[in-house]
């Protein structure tokens, strides 16, 4: 059999993973806790039966558009829709990266903002973000003089550390920044604060978002990004024709009516994690400070990998992170419903012990 070559710059590229076992209580991928509403399954239920199923959807996706842009003040004009908010990124990239341009990142971050910028042939730069996680602004301005980056990735919350970056943060990277900012708040509604109030038609920033968590909507996989009315025009031209289709834009439309009830669940997670984070503080592990759904842990006495084991073996499963750069035995648990947490700390606390 003769096999085709991949484009020489994808052969010695890796995917992106996140291994699933079956377990009781399963806290490794930042998912909602729980569904959506009983009254959101019952109109998207509704609006489906009424799909004309032999026409394509509306390309434009107005009604979502529209929905989405009055949540942010801001008219359909200003939001781009896609099937996730990594397909939002890749969109982005496509656009204002590829081949003989450079993107940079701040590491450690979430790895798919690297990983899809290499796909599209685009230069990586990595910067080293401080000790405590946080963004090091003397380390920004060497990575911007030294490589000029045409896009800027900033993750707010960050994936995995967990970490808010101040409006002055954000304001400061947009002043240095020669090229396009992407402040990718995928976490974003668990946070005091957000980078949308920033976006405006004279500033190349945009602020990606999913429904994949507070709206408890992964399996649909949408997501969506604020921008300046120009922006978002060049990235309409790049997507496929009819890439969104029409279930994904009814439940998008629909789930916004429930913004009571998202902001509700947010409340609790918030609660929730807080409380997780005071009962790891009790055990011999350093917690580190989070604004998202998630929170990253370092055992002191024990391997990272030893503790993850520990929890599969009892049935419990969070995200190993020690093999990643700077994360050294660190692990993320994602905030589940108050009786999966108690599996969670009830198990680590047997494991440490």
């Amino acid at each position: 059999m003769t096999r085709v070559p991949v484009r020489d710059d994808l052969s010695a590229l890796e995917g992106y993973h996140s291994p699933q076992v079956t377990v009781d209580v399963r806290l490794n991928t930042n998912e909602a806790p729980v569904g959506p509403p009983a009254a959101f399954r019952e109109a998207l239920a509704a609006e489906m039966s009424r799909i004309e199923w032999n026409r394509y959807p509306d390309r434009a996706a107005t009604a979502l558009r529209t929905a989405i842009g009055a949540l942010h003040g801001v008219g359909p004009e200003q939001i781009f829709v896609a099937n996730g908010s990594n397909e939002v990124l890749q969109t982005v990239l496509l656009t204002f990266a590829g081949p003989g341009r450079t993107v940079a990142t701040f590491e450690p971050t979430y790895q798919l903002h690297g990983h899809i910028a290499r796909i599209t042939g685009a230069t990586v730069v990595e910067g080293e973000r401080a000790a405590d996680f946080s963004i090091d602004m003397d380390e920004v301005r060497r990575v911007v003089s030294r490589s000029r980056p045409d896009v800027t990735f900033l993750c707010s919350p960050n994936n995995p550390t967990g970490g808010v970056d101040s409006p002055s943060v954000v304001r400061e990277l947009l002043a240095l920044s020669p090229g396009l900012l992407v402040v990718d708040e995928a976490y974003g509604q668990f946070a005091d604060w957000s980078a949308v109030e920033l976006v405006d038609e004279e500033t190349p920033l945009v602020v990606s978002r999913t429904f994949s968590k507070t709206w408890s909507m992964a399996a649909a996989r949408l997501g969506y990004l604020v921008g300046p009315r120009w922006l978002v025009a060049e990235l309409d031209k790049v997507v496929l024709p009819y890439h969104l289709d029409a279930t994904k834009q009814i439940a998008g439309t629909l789930a916004v009516r429930f913004l009571d009830e998202m902001n509700e669940r947010v409340r609790s997670i918030v609660a929730e994690r807080e409380r997780v984070i005071t009962a790891l503080r009790s055990l011999d592990v350093d917690v580190f400070d989070s604004g998202a759904n998630f929170v990253l842990f370092r055992p002191r006495n024990a391997s990272g990998r030893a503790v993850w084991q520990g929890l599969l073996d009892r049935s419990v499963l969070i995200r190993d992170c020690s093999g990643w750069p700077r994360l050294a035995d660190c692990l993320r648990v994602t905030i589940g419903t108050p009786a999966e947490d108690d599996r969670f700390l009830s198990a680590i606390t047997e494991v440490l012990s």
